[in-house]
């Protein structure tokens, strides 16, 4: 536990060092990019587009990143426009064969700004656009379950928002013919609102338990 929340610290930190001199933080993965380029595509197969639940993932459970060929691109506490930004340098630019797309609660909790939930979609919509203009298969990924937020108690009808985002994006997915991955079902508690307290350590971000199921979840959606 203790471990988790100093992850989680620094990389708080660094998303607001960063915030003050880059907005969408595109100096976060430049070097390490620089590198990954390098590597056989087998071990850059997949790109992990998100927040700091991304962010955390390959902290958490580095193998089982190493084991798929995946590569981790969360920047903690980041709205969807600010993914959207930097979407070239940390996804085309590494040219995977797939993106796995996860986004939205951060924009639901107010981050940036007030949720507009319009502006979070065409966001979302614009990745998945972009990987396939450039031969990327996207996944897009539903929000998980969050009940409150502690770092913004004022957002009272989260849940709400969740669930019509993700119905949204569940249909997008279902139209366009792209991959949904569903992390809400399997991890909503009997509430229909919160994560699984099993999952969590603050209702919002999984402990190692919540990513094995999320991995699992994740393999099953890519076929693997």
């Amino acid at each position: 536990m203790k471990h988790t929340l100093l992850v989680l610290s620094v990389m708080l930190f660094s998303y607001l060092f960063g915030f003050a001199n880059d907005w969408a933080n595109k100096s976060r993965y430049a070097e390490s990019n620089a590198e990954v380029v390098k590597l056989d595509k087998s071990r850059r197969d997949v790109v992990l587009m998100g927040n700091s639940i991304t962010d955390g993932w390959p902290v958490a459970d580095s193998t089982f990143f190493v084991d798929h060929g995946f590569v981790g691109r969360g920047i903690s506490g980041q709205v969807s426009a600010q993914m959207r930004e930097r979407f070239a340098d940390d996804v085309i630019a590494l040219k995977p064969t797939k993106v796995v797309i996860l986004c939205g609660t951060n924009d639901i909790a107010e981050n940036d700004g007030p949720y507009d939930e319009d502006a979070t979609f065409a966001n979302i919509v614009a990745m998945v656009e972009m990987a396939i203009d450039n031969d990327i298969v996207p996944y897009v990924c539903s929000v998980l379950p969050a009940r409150r937020y502690p770092w913004n108690m004022n957002i009272t009808d989260g849940p709400q928002k969740i669930d019509r985002l993700n119905s949204r994006l569940r249909q997008y997915a279902t139209e366009k013919g792209i991959g949904y991955v569903d992390y809400f079902t399997p991890m909503v508690a009997d509430d229909g609102e919160s994560l699984r307290e099993d999952y969590t350590f603050d209702g919002v971000h999984p402990t190692l338990e919540g990513y094995k199921v999320m991995e699992e979840i994740l393999l099953e959606a890519l076929g693997e």
